[in-house]
């Protein structure tokens, strides 16, 4: 008996199901309605369309109805929203966007695949013309439109999530003036603050003004520009808004089907995709998963995800026992002409799950030193204490960030412990990596603590050290690093020169050290120790310390419109 498979949503997911089942039944009858104008397009991509970099918009849609129809023999419908589920008929309900019709179609299986949307909350002059929200090709067209039509010359972006970091980078490459607020004190929620600091000082080297810890209580027009009205500050004026604050669940359809709901109101669907009504599965950003570190209930928004979840929706659509094991949130965004990259837990998260965790830092470079161009990248592990589980990993630079957070995200889904990194047999040459590769160095590190080498403070700690002479506090940089920026108190005794100045360093006092980027101030820790001091290392060196103190800086001394003092 032919079976037919009726599909809501033909993005990520549900495009990819529909392919699927294809290749695992060709006698299937399958149906896609797709609400939008387009289907299986590349939501990642839409920011550079706006932005010029992709010049085409056609090279934002991977299939076209057309496409899936000739090659798939696939009947994709666009402009048609369905609007009601019957799961007692196996039928749903379809409105034809185009001229109203609206009509009844039946299934033997259903997919819900419709994504998430949008939030837009309910504040003053939400109505006002030029306020965008990013989601969907039709608002990609809309955005683009008006900025090559208009040209704005100032936009306020309210979200500093990752549209709302790929759209500033955008349209600041446009020349237009870019302002940023953001509710919490960070950009890129799932960076650990420190990170991020990172990601600040770039925004803003490239022109971005941030508004972080501000929250936007509603808009107004005035003499044609939007007034974006701040809460405990003054109003931001500009020519265009987006609102990129985040996603939720598209599932009223569901609810109204009576489909059992998990967190925030997702879908609640079982590890082989089936949702709590007979024959229908759901996939994609609308679902509730398993965090793969913790094994607790998440909503991860991602296209990776998406994509899994409608292949293995397709394949128990079709007979199989596939079975979607979780998510970890692995993801990497292009932040200019810098790259960052995470997967897991980050520090914040381990410490809501109630997680005994440690961490590293390090500043190795991108690939061997002695070979022309190598830069610097700054690595956070996170790793539970007793075990050594590995938990998640956040990486900023510029090469070589990516291949390192997948096999990072590849260890620790095949359950590697931090102190096995060490051993990973990654490749080597001088144009890529170092023999010792970023990698493997940090599962080094973890291996010293794990054996009591290695004792360390982090950049949290620094203001709290006494500084009443019953520490040690050692700087063991260059005079010449020691005076261009220096934590205070801390004296300065060059790690070559440790050795014949240990005079100086009072036994019976613990002694904190401090370099550059660690490496310096771990050698000298494992001088000091082996000549009877109690010795800790500065984990991240000074370099992370400083663009976390400019950071701090920065965001105390902006003016209440968001443009930092010169």
């Amino acid at each position: 008996m032919r079976k037919k498979v009726v599909i809501i949503g033909g993005v990520a997911g549900g495009a990819t199901a529909a392919a699927r089942i294809r290749r695992l039944d060709e006698n299937a009858e399958i149906i896609i309605f797709e609400r939008s104008g387009f289907v299986s397009y590349a939501n990642c991509g839409l920011p550079y369309y706006i932005g010029g970099v992709i010049e085409d918009q056609e090279e934002l849609t991977l299939q076209t109805p057309e496409m899936f129809m000739k090659r798939f023999r696939i009947d994709v419908r666009v402009k048609h929203e369905v609007t009601a589920i019957h799961p007692e008929k196996k039928t749903v309900t379809v409105r034809r966007l185009e001229d109203n019709t609206v009509f009844e179609e039946s299934y033997d299986k259903l997919l819900l695949a419709p994504g998430a949307k949008p939030v837009r909350p309910s504040l003053p002059g939400m109505d006002i013309p030029n306020l965008y929200t990013l989601r969907t090709v039709e608002d990609t067209l809309r955005i683009h439109a008006f900025v090559q039509k208009e040209k704005p010359k100032s936009v306020v972006i309210a979200g500093g999530g990752y549209i709302g970091v790929e759209v500033a980078e955008n349209l600041r490459d446009l020349g237009i003036q870019v302002t940023i607020v953001q509710r919490p004190n960070q950009l890129l929620n799932p960076l650990d603050y420190d990170m991020a600091s990172f990601v600040h000082a770039k925004m803003r080297q490239k022109g971005v003004r941030l508004m972080l810890g501000h929250s936007v209580e509603g808009f107004a027009e005035e003499n044609g520009q939007i007034q974006v009205i701040l809460k405990d500050a003054e109003p931001l004026q500009a020519d265009m808004v987006l609102l990129a604050i985040g996603v939720q669940p598209d599932t009223e359809l569901a609810k109204n089907a009576g489909i059992k709901l998990g967190i925030k109101g997702s879908i609640l669907v079982n590890n082989h995709m089936e949702t709590s009504v007979s024959d229908i599965y759901a996939a994609g950003d609308a679902v509730e998963v398993k965090h793969y570190i913790t094994g607790e209930k998440a909503l991860i928004s991602l296209a990776g995800p998406a994509n899994k979840q409608g292949r293995i929706a397709a394949d128990n659509i079709c007979g199989g026992d596939s079975a979607y094991l979780g998510s970890q949130g692995s993801s990497v965004i292009k932040v200019f002409d810098m790259t960052v990259a995470v997967t897991g837990l980050n520090e914040r998260a381990a410490k809501a799950a109630g997680l005994d965790y440690d961490k590293v830092f390090l500043s190795p470079s991108s690939h061997a030193s002695y070979y022309p161009g190598a830069q610097v990248m700054t690595m956070k592990v996170v790793f539970e204490k007793k075990t050594y589980k590995l938990l998640g990993a956040q990486i900023i630079g510029y090469e070589g960030v990516d291949k390192r957070i997948d096999v990072l995200a590849t260890a620790m889904h095949a359950g590697l412990t931090a102190i096995e990194l060490k051993n990973l047999d990654l490749s080597y040459a001088p144009p890529y990596s170092s023999a010792k590769d970023p990698v493997n160095m940090a599962g080094f590190m973890i291996e010293n603590i794990a054996q009591n080498k290695l004792q360390q403070f982090f950049w949290d700690e620094v203001e709290e050290l006494p500084r009443d002479g019953s520490v040690t506090l050692l700087d063991a940089r260059t005079p010449e690093e020691y005076a261009l920026g220096k934590m205070d108190g801390f004296i300065n005794i060059p790690l070559d020169e440790l050795r014949d100045r240990l005079v100086e360093i009072p036994l019976g006092k613990d002694v904190y050290v401090v370099c550059q980027s660690g490496l310096r101030s771990y050698l000298a820790c494992r001088i000091l120790m082996q000549n009877g001091y109690r010795c800790h290392n500065f984990s991240g060196g000074y370099r992370l310390y400083e663009t976390i103190y400019r950071d701090q800086n920065a965001a105390k001394q902006a003016f209440p419109c968001g443009m930092e003092k010169k």
